[in-house]
């Protein structure tokens, strides 16, 4: 069965913040999700970002991605690209992350 975006999104709602106990896709860090068919396999690549270019979190959300979509089954290769551009804001936060950390 091939992957698509939507399973790549949702297995990466298992990757939480350490710091805010919200997911990454409800924090709006992951700005692309690509799969790429090679032979039996899938490779996934996504583009995230980080709530701050200092984000003492980053490595372990960039390791935390990468374990969770190896283990979705026929994914290959897995590229998490770190991008500061478009600098993330409170405003790409899903209703869900907001209503989390009371930001109304």
């Amino acid at each position: 069965m091939p992957i698509s975006e939507d399973s790549v999104r949702e297995a990466l709602k298992q990757v939480i913040d350490p710091e805010l106990f919200v997911n990454i896709i409800d924090l709006g860090l992951v700005y692309g999700v690509a799969v790429e068919p090679v032979g039996e396999k899938e490779n996934v690549k996504i583009e995230m970002t980080m709530t701050s270019p200092a984000c003492p979190a980053g490595p372990q959300l960039i390791g935390q991605s990468k374990q969770v979509l190896s283990s979705l089954p026929n994914v290959g290769e897995v590229e998490v690209k770190l991008v500061m551009i478009p600098p993330w804001t409170p405003d790409r936060m899903t209703e869900d992350a907001r209503d989390q950390l009371g930001i109304f």
